[in-house]
């Protein structure tokens, strides 16, 4: 990212919240953090973040439902989920609802920082590819227009 990756942070404990933001602004990103799925909501709909940190347990909301709204605020943003209940069928709806990465509680903030710099490298080279593809439409589709505006400038002088 040509500037810091901005994190959102989410998780109802304001310890976990502190120690993951701390690090992660140590790190060199720009963090935010919620302590609740309406706030989570809030604040991703009016900022753009380029990866949340989710836990699967919030108060008012089930983690793996803020992933469908974190979704349509920001498709492309990365969704970690962070639990302290590991459970098969948690895993299997987080996968369903398109998380990128699972971990357990208590986490290694070092392989934490490892994951977060790996899912934001992935979306960095798939930013620039997606550029580079955009870019080669538009150049594609202006020749196209221009060929075909000639094409109609001949066609009316032989008329």
């Amino acid at each position: 990212m040509s500037e810091s990756a901005r994190i959102l942070v989410i998780d109802d404990e304001e310890s976990i919240r502190r120690t993951f933001s701390i690090a992660l602004q140590r790190a060199g990103y720009k963090v935010d953090a919620a302590e609740n799925g309406k706030q989570a909501i809030e604040k991703a709909t009016a900022t753009f973040y380029n990866l949340a940190l989710i836990d699967i347990r919030l108060p008012d909301i089930e983690g793996t439902e803020l992933l469908t709204t974190l979704k349509e605020t920001t498709p492309k943003m990365v969704k970690i989920v962070i639990t302290g209940y590991p459970a098969l069928p948690n895993a299997i709806a987080a996968i369903n609802k398109g998380v990128d990465a699972y971990l357990v509680k208590p986490v290694n903030i070092d392989e934490l920082l490892r994951l977060v710099k790996k899912h934001l490298d992935k979306q960095k080279h798939e930013t620039e590819y997606n550029q580079q593809r955009l870019a080669q439409f538009v150049e594609t589709r202006v020749k196209e227009l221009e060929t075909e505006e000639r094409d109609a400038r001949q066609t009316r002088k032989k008329e």
